[in-house]
């Protein structure tokens, strides 16, 4: 908790205000370059799609049935939404991590921490690798589990936990990366592996709040390509903040354990700066 209202109170200040910006402008440059040149061919072909899919023709036959013929119009765009969302999601979260987080490190090193000293640094290629493959994983997840969501019980509860997962295996290594060595980082990611999923479950269910903007119904399938760049914004400041989070907390119980590394003898630790 003194994490998160540090957190909270350091996404008014101007430099985490300005560092939101680039991705912002770099993310919604990219998604409406895509809406313009490929909406309406990506329409087509999913549309192309359902139409030779055997298991499709049920569905479109059942929404007949009801007097439903309108929603073949809607259904489409609707699920082109639903795959491109996710994508969405994991976009902001990679620019975030990549872009902000060593900054958002730094600031809250500077501010609370400035006798911490950066012992490791870990190469760009890894953390990129890292975060690919963990936002691989957990798109594989979402996909696996898509036909759960059609549950109420477990559409409230299993895709907040893929995000949190993947959340928090992000944002913990991009906070670490540059300031613990790896035997710092996994004995503290294993001694605070719970609170850590808790607060990236917390953050998957702040990223839900984004949802909202998908409200307006047939409206929302019409305007989706700048709707698509409003909600990548509130994603942006989600994980803006889940970055911030992660810096208080695992920089916090950095210092407490090199402050005290004779606590639990059966960890490996190295506090020796590289050279």
């Amino acid at each position: 908790m003194d994490a998160a209202w540090r957190a909270a109170a350091y996404c008014l200040h101007p430099r985490v205000i300005w560092l939101t910006v680039l991705p912002i402008v770099l993310s919604a440059s990219l998604l409406l370059g895509l809406a313009w040149w490929g909406w309406s061919d990506a329409n087509a072909a999913l549309r192309e799609a359902l139409d030779h899919w055997s298991l499709s023709q049920p569905l479109l036959a059942w929404l007949d049935s009801m007097g439903l013929q309108t929603m073949r119009a809607v259904l489409v765009p609707a699920l082109l939404l639903i795959l491109v969302v996710p994508l969405v999601v994991i976009l902001s979260l990679l620019l975030v991590a990549w872009m902000i987080t060593p900054a958002a490190v730094k600031l809250v090193r500077a501010r609370r921490f400035p006798q911490l000293v950066a012992s490791h640094q870990t190469p760009l290629w890894q953390s990129v690798w890292v975060s690919l493959f963990t936002s691989l994983v957990a798109l594989v997840a979402l996909l696996v589990s898509l036909p759960l969501w059609l549950f109420p019980p477990f559409a409230i509860v299993v895709p907040p936990l893929i995000w949190g997962w993947l959340t928090y295996r992000v944002m913990a290594h991009d906070t670490l990366a540059d300031v613990a060595t790896p035997q710092e980082q996994q004995v503290l990611v294993k001694r605070h592996r719970k609170g850590l999923l808790l607060m990236g479950v917390v953050c998957g269910y702040l990223g839900a709040a984004p949802a909202a903007v998908w409200a307006l119904g047939v409206l929302a399938i019409v305007l989706a390509p700048f709707l698509l760049v409003v909600s990548l914004w509130l994603y942006t400041l989600v994980f803006v903040f889940s970055s911030l989070w992660f810096a208080h907390y695992l920089l916090a119980a950095l210092a407490d354990m090199r402050a005290d590394p004779g606590a639990h003898p059966t960890d490996t630790l190295s506090t020796t700066p590289h050279a």
